[in-house]
């Protein structure tokens, strides 16, 4: 007993001591964030315009926001475009109502849209790579289960590599080998962890449902949640648009960079792929539309008429001035680091998200979304002073689109890493192939240099 009171006052006294140490990291960490301009330094890897430093070549996508006439730029609907083709072609013109992430896969790991032929034996190999062994549930998937799925699938990933013969070489027909693995691999990991989590933190009954060969990418992740495997047409087919969307957007988002970086570094694809999912997980980037749910559910609290628009504009103004939710003063899934007019997957989405709310018999809540995004617009716009359009992302819509499919809140960031995969396979390839040197930016040191004191004359 005297043992135990005595470890209780050595953690009050060495929390007391962690509190000091906490002070002193805050304030020799904090520097006048002037100094940023004052030394020319680019903040986020950012130009004094917002634009992103220019760190790299790539073919594998091309994010458009701008135009210019007679020298001088404005800005247009966005445009994204993988391997040269634009994603809105690529959807749209799908006549045939074919699953198109796997045709995508293989458009921006190749660099060009493939035959029937090509597409069929493509998908036989994704097919035949998807399952996972029992021993591999058992061993990697249901010990210790985080309660972050994303910390699961990073898991997983990196314990590929114990699975891995020659896990270390990365020439290009390994690394796509390592690469066509992950992305098959990727859905069925992630899923098996959301049951493997419900299994341990709510005593639910963990579920391993096997992958159908014949079932698309998105068909597959349906099939696999689903207590009966049921699924429409409709709610497959734009999942699979939202995976088609969400699979590449240029060298210069944040996991993918991260990517860049670490592949520079030589290290190995588990590696590199787990870096890039550390990045995808933040509320800044693959976690943000997480923050529009939640957003959402609190406005729904203090606005419970959705038609009231004066209601709803007064509660949105609130947001804006840090006075409700979470107050930060941002309206979450509202604006963009480049496009300024419109988010063109955001244009998309929310067309499929309609047909959703549609075939489900239920428009309220779509409804709700899309009064938001028009007084968020132009609340924005005034009360913020800009001189630029502002546009909705394609977070806004997201998951609204995956609560309607009945994906659970969890998953969502995972099902944009099982779409992401695509890009960062793609770019980390790329890569390789061009053989960049080590990505090593600088920092500018402001702090100043002292004589060393020993201990006792402190």
């Amino acid at each position: 007993m005297n043992n135990k009171v005595e470890m209780m006052e050595m953690n009050e006294e060495l929390n007391s001591c962690f509190d000091s140490l906490v002070e002193n990291c805050m304030s020799t960490g904090e520097f006048d964030q002037a100094l940023y301009a004052a030394y020319d330094v680019k903040s986020g890897l950012r130009e004094s315009n917002g634009k992103g430093v220019l760190t790299g070549l790539t073919e594998v996508s091309d994010v458009v926001a701008v135009s210019s006439e007679s020298g001088r730029p404005y800005p247009i609907d966005g445009q994204l475009y993988y391997q040269g083709i634009n994603v809105r072609d690529l959807i749209l013109n799908n006549k045939k109502k074919r699953f198109m992430f796997e045709e995508t896969t293989y458009l921006l790991l190749f660099g060009h849209l493939p035959t029937e032929e090509e597409l069929t034996s493509f998908c036989k190999i994704l097919a035949s790579l998807r399952t996972l062994t029992g021993q591999y549930v058992r061993d990697v998937i249901m010990k210790q289960p985080p309660a972050n799925l994303m910390n699961a699938l990073q898991k997983c990933i990196v314990l590929l590599y114990s699975y891995d013969s020659n896990p270390d070489d990365t020439s290009v027909a390994n690394v796509l080998r390592q690469s066509l693995q992950i992305i098959a691999k990727m859905p069925m990991m992630a899923v098996y962890s959301y049951y493997a989590y419900n299994h341990f933190y709510n005593d639910s009954t963990f579920v391993v449902r096997p992958p159908k060969e014949e079932y698309s990418t998105a068909e597959n992740i349906l099939y696999m949640l689903r207590e009966d495997g049921k699924f429409t047409e409709l709610e497959a087919l734009v999942l699979d648009v939202a995976l088609v969307l969400h699979a590449d957007h240029g060298g210069g988002n944040n996991s993918t960079f991260t990517n860049h970086v670490v592949t520079t570094s030589g290290t190995d694809t588990y590696s590199a792929v787990a870096a890039s999912m550390s990045s995808l997980k933040g509320p800044r980037h693959g976690g943000a539309n997480l923050k529009v749910m939640e957003m959402f559910d609190d406005i729904k609290e203090h606005c419970p008429d959705y038609t009231d628009r004066r209601a709803l504009s007064d509660y949105l103004a609130k947001i804006i001035d840090k006075k409700a939710f979470d107050r930060t003063g941002l309206i979450y899934g509202m604006g963009h680091a480049v496009y300024t007019l419109s988010d063109p997957r955001e244009v998309i989405l929310k067309r499929f998200a309609e047909r959703l709310s549609e075939d489900s018999g239920d428009m309220q809540e779509f409804l709700l979304y899309n009064r938001v995004e028009t007084i968020a617009k132009h609340l924005i716009s005034t009360k913020c002073h800009l001189f630029k359009p502002i546009c909705a992302n394609v977070d806004f819509y997201s998951g609204l689109v995956y609560s309607i499919l009945g994906i659970p809140r969890a998953l969502f960031t995972p099902i944009f890493a099982i779409s992401r995969i695509a890009g960062w396979s793609a770019h980390r390839l790329e890569e390789l192939i061009n053989n960049g040197k080590i990505i090593r930016p600088a920092y500018r040191y402001i702090g100043h240099h002292h004589p060393y004191v020993p201990v006792d004359e402190r």
